[in-house]
């Protein structure tokens, strides 16, 4: 998938995110969760990522049940780890129900710092 593409995919992601999206974004937006910078439904590689904070290479994904023992999102993982990024998933309705204890989730994973990409 070319660039050009991948840009106009990601911008369909952010004009149409799901109700879980929406929460996640609202906590993560404007440097909310200690002043981290977070970017939504970011091209990362060939693969658009939820949430990522470039300067944490973390990335934050909100799944449905759709994505229950997806080979694709293992595969996904893979490949992001390998690349230096950190990955942390979360239902959608553990976001819906459990907002508190996802982010405080998401803030240990900042805490636990960027790891060595071998690829940088």
């Amino acid at each position: 998938m070319r660039d050009g593409q991948k840009l106009n995919i990601a911008r369909a992601l952010r004009r149409n995110a799901t109700d879980a999206e929406k929460i996640i974004w609202h906590l993560l937006r404007d440097r909310r969760l200690d002043r981290v910078k977070f970017r939504r439904q970011v091209p990362v590689g060939p693969f658009i990522a939820d949430f990522a904070s470039i300067e944490h290479r973390l990335i934050v994904e909100i799944d449905g049940s759709q994505h229950a023992d997806s080979i694709y999102d293992a595969d996904r993982t893979s490949f992001l780890t390998r690349s230096g990024w950190r990955v942390v998933r979360f239902w959608n309705s553990d976001v819906i129900d459990n907002t508190e204890g996802v982010w405080e989730s998401i803030r240990l994973a900042l805490a636990d710092g960027p790891t060595k990409s071998r690829n940088r």
